[in-house]
């Protein structure tokens, strides 16, 4: 399974959202700093509308999603821009 696969399918469980994005934008990103060679999935957009979200802060919903993305962030994606919103 793919990391973008693997980000899709923690988020879709964890959070039950209503809409989900899931974008690599690895190619984007290539011979930055911290990236290193021969990772290909390293940097991802995400757009998620979830009812968790409802009523907290940017800031809450940035640690919630992140929180739950750990295992990922651990291993190896260097960028995760989160766009989120609450139903």
């Amino acid at each position: 399974m793919s990391v973008r696969d693997r980000i899709f399918h923690t988020l879709s469980e964890t959070f039950k959202p209503g809409r989900l994005e899931v974008i690599d934008e690895s190619d984007q990103h290539r011979g930055h700093v911290g990236v290193h060679p021969g990772r290909v999935e390293t940097h991802f957009r995400v757009r998620i509308e979830s009812m968790v979200f409802a009523g907290k802060s940017r800031i809450d919903q940035h640690r919630l999603i992140n929180s739950a993305l750990k295992d990922e962030l651990d291993g190896g994606v260097h960028a995760l821009a989160i766009e989120a919103k609450g139903l």
